[in-house]
């Protein structure tokens, strides 16, 4: 790519995040007139300055450096509730969807090339599917009691079925072209499917990947609210049983901020991993 491609490309993502911060902070301004105004209770609505205000302190250490004797300096820098909220969903939201799309992946592979296991597999999967993970959350704390646990259950179950169905899907939709082609140059089933049917799933594959981590990153703060007692769900609740709006917004932008670097994340990993999609179709 030439030195004059790349600017233009620069150019062009400055100026698409230039357009995108608009409307927040058109929001921002409305919101801090509105509180300034006094057309809203502090205590339903309060300002962004002092939402920042909690969510700088909701981030900061809870003790000075100088009494911190947990470590070194980075560590002291990272034990505040917020950077340990965090951290401990990211876990769970980490380890539940290796789980729900561990299974997913195999089993969306399998229904999608044998019809004998679709036929078999579909009609659970469609009587289990509709059924959200949140109702799940009385069986889970059964099963599994309070903690962790159920907690990564229920993200297991939030990655699960969009991975499973656009595995299907991707696999089922490979271009009949190419098989009889594969078939014709003298593959066999297992070469047929890795070297054909695979790579041509694969752009399905990483969206169901996408949409099941982004309702993982959903189940995990509905699950912290009633199951565990630590995280960005759990902290929101706290901050509802003493009123602290201020905090419940904190919590919530911070929310939104992750949601936000996660889907980015995964949007630029698919197009790493999908470069070579895009070269046949453009």
């Amino acid at each position: 790519m030439s030195t004059m491609n790349r600017r233009a490309q620069s150019r062009e993502r400055w100026r698409e995040l230039l357009v995108g911060m608009v409307a927040p902070v058109l929001a921002l301004g409305l919101w801090q007139w509105v509180a300034m105004m006094g057309w809203v209770d502090p205590l339903v609505l309060p300002a962004p300055l002092d939402v920042w205000r909690k969510w700088v302190a909701y981030l900061l250490p809870l003790t000075p450096y100088a009494g911190y004797t947990g470590g070194g300096w980075l560590r002291w820098a990272l034990s505040g509730e917020l950077p340990m909220d965090i951290y401990t969903s990211m876990v769970r939201v980490a380890v539940g969807f290796a789980i729900g799309a561990g299974l997913a992946l195999p089993l969306g592979l399998a229904m999608g090339a044998s019809p004998l296991v679709y036929a078999w597999m579909n009609p659970l999967v469609q009587i289990l599917r509709p059924i959200p993970p949140i109702a799940y959350i009385p069986l889970a704390i059964l099963w599994f009691g309070l903690g962790n646990p159920p907690a990564v259950f229920l993200i297991a179950l939030g990655a699960f079925f969009p991975v499973l169905m656009n595995t299907i899907a991707g696999v089922r939709h490979v271009d009949g072209i190419y098989l009889r082609a594969a078939r014709n140059l003298g593959a066999g089933g297992v070469t047929l499917f890795l070297r054909v049917i695979l790579p041509a799933a694969v752009p399905y594959i990483l969206s169901g990947v996408r949409i099941g981590i982004g309702t993982a990153f959903i189940v995990v703060i509905v699950s912290e609210m009633i199951a565990v007692n630590n995280g960005l769900g759990f902290r929101i609740l706290e901050a509802r049983e003493y009123f602290w709006s201020d905090k419940i917004i904190a919590g919530m932008i911070t929310i939104g901020l992750l949601g936000l670097a996660i889907d980015i994340g995964m949007n630029r990993l698919n197009n790493h991993l999908l470069r070579w999609h895009r070269g046949l179709e453009h």
